[in-house]
């Protein structure tokens, strides 16, 4: 009687232990079964926006034309001439909008063209084009970088844009090149003196035309489309500022985004 009583008992626990199993198999099961009923979400990649650095030449000669920027808040970079009554005024003013200040160091051109004052030749010698590349920075408050405003035949040869460097990599400054002449040596002499370089991909207002600059914008969105980046030169004119007024808010929906160049600058 008493074996009977045990062998019942341990059935019981034989039966309660097969159902607790039984009980955690389903659970498992049916956990199973609510993981494939989900929908498999893809999980697409951000696609990083193109970069866009403008730069508008030639700040200095009228103070007034600043305030036409009054309503464009944009990444703007703005070359600055020394020399001029207003260039020491307008880079103040123009730093303050927020604007990233650069010189447009006044470098020889193969054009006869009339000269800003002081400007660099290839005949000077190296204490000569340091004196000027020191005076024309200490009256350019805020500056971020360098330009070269016309330098067709300056940017053409490798001492005269070797001693510049020079003088910009002590400073910590980056080099814009303006692209004036295909025989450039600019890329190069920076990459050996280790100085930050960046380079023009298309003018922007070569005529004073809204219809043109819009043309040369949307030129330039296919450079940053097939390289991620570009960098165009407009000037400090009326025409240029109003027509990028009414681009501008346009780029950013688009996909663009505007950066000074010192972002894109390496």
């Amino acid at each position: 009687m008493k074996r009977t009583v045990i062998y019942k008992e341990v059935i019981l626990i034989l039966i309660l232990i097969i159902a607790v199993q039984g009980i955690v198999m389903v659970k498992m099961w049916l956990g199973r079964q609510k993981k494939a009923e989900k929908p498999q979400v893809e999980v697409v990649p951000a696609v990083p926006k193109r970069k866009i650095a403008i730069v508008l030449d030639d700040w200095g000669y009228n103070a007034k034309i600043a305030s036409s920027l009054e309503y464009i808040h944009a990444r703007l970079t703005m070359s600055v001439l020394p020399n001029l009554a207003y260039s020491k005024a307008v880079a103040a003013l123009l730093h303050k909008r927020g604007f990233e200040i650069i010189l447009h160091l006044p470098l020889e051109p193969h054009e006869k063209y009339r000269l800003e004052k002081n400007t660099i030749m290839i005949s000077m010698n190296e204490t000569d084009i340091q004196a000027i590349l020191k005076r024309d920075l200490a009256a350019i408050p805020y500056c971020k970088g360098v330009s070269n405003h016309m330098g067709s035949k300056a940017t053409e040869d490798t001492r005269t844009m070797g001693v510049i460097f020079n003088a910009l990599h002590k400073r910590g400054l980056y080099y814009l090149d303006s692209f004036v002449t295909s025989k450039s040596v600019c890329a190069s002499v920076a990459k050996e003196k280790r100085v930050l370089f960046a380079k023009r991909d298309v003018f922007l207002d070569n005529k004073a035309d809204p219809s043109y600059i819009k043309e040369q914008v949307r030129k330039l969105k296919e450079e940053a489309d097939e390289n991620g980046y570009a960098i165009g030169i407009g000037h400090a004119r009326r025409v240029t500022l109003e027509t990028l007024k009414a681009i501008i808010p346009s780029l950013e929906k688009e996909g663009y985004s505007l950066v000074f160049v010192s972002e894109l600058a390496e």
